[in-house]
């Protein structure tokens, strides 16, 4: 009897779950084909709207940002629609979704600070891929700006990251904008050394350099009488890209040139009587 009443239950129990499987298979089956379809579409207008802003000229960063928050927005209306597909109630799941989202906001305000910063920096543009800039105390080469950070290139070829929050709130020097730059070089010289010689000799030195620019104009100034020296500003202008050659080159020949006419390059001396 109770062997019986065992499998009653099961076969019971079995036509319960056949049953659920034919009501229930037309909405799965819907929902799949909504899935596959909704994916082979959102990659579609992913394709075609890139492309459009390629057509268009708009900077790869901007263009970027806006072709991913698409998609991603298109990904979360396919997924409603698809839990709606399968019987789940999307106001109930809305009201969840809205409480995680919440929650989630509220530990991630760091992260959203960042996402903002983002947002600023491709909307304002203080610069773009392939610029040089500083900041945060670091130097470098925009390699990629993401929407929660910004990548950068050192010159000894570290890869540098900084949150695009602080980044968009704190001070940037943008170096590629103009497309030159200034080398900033201080000589110090012994009083016994001719000025207007060294002067002279320095301008030389510069305007031979094949890659120091004529405009602007090279210039030396006297920049500081000090106790025990003249302290030369040696201002040459270089491409960005010439820059740090530049820099080297001006100080090395320099340097042989003053020792060429016997200028002697005054050593730093320290006061220790104080």
């Amino acid at each position: 009897m109770e062997k019986l009443l065992y499998i009653t239950t099961i076969e019971d129990y079995t036509k319960l779950l056949y049953k659920i499987l034919i009501d229930y298979s037309p909405r799965l089956i819907t929902a799949i084909i909504v899935l596959v379809v909704g994916l082979y579409t959102i990659r579609f207008i992913n394709r075609l709207v890139r492309k459009i802003m390629v057509k268009r000229e708009l900077e790869p960063t901007l263009s970027n940002f806006l072709a991913d928050l698409l998609v991603w927005s298109l990904r979360v209306l396919l997924f409603v629609t698809f839990i709606s597909k399968l019987g789940v109630e999307t106001t109930s799941f809305a009201a969840i979704l809205g409480a995680a989202g919440l929650a989630v906001g509220l530990s991630l305000q760091g992260s959203l600070s960042n996402f903002a910063g983002g947002m600023l920096i491709i909307l304002f543009k203080p610069f773009k891929d392939g610029d040089t800039i500083e900041a945060q105390g670091v130097i470098g080469t925009v390699s990629e700006i993401q929407i929660f950070v910004t990548k950068l290139l050192s010159a000894n070829n570290q890869t540098i990251y900084i949150p695009n929050g602080i980044l968009s709130n704190g001070i940037i020097t943008n170096y590629s904008v103009a497309g030159m730059r200034r080398v900033d070089l201080v000589f110090s010289l012994s009083y016994d050394t001719d000025i207007k010689a060294a002067k002279n000799l320095v301008l030389e030195v510069m305007k031979s350099h094949s890659k120091v620019l004529k405009t602007p104009e090279p210039v030396v100034v006297v920049k500081d009488l000090t106790d025990n020296a003249i302290h030369l500003a040696i201002r040459p202008w270089a491409k960005n890209e010439d820059f740090s050659q530049v820099s080297s080159d001006i100080l090395e020949n320099c340097k042989t040139a003053f020792d060429l006419k016997g200028i002697v390059i005054q050593p730093y001396v320290r006061d220790i009587t104080k």
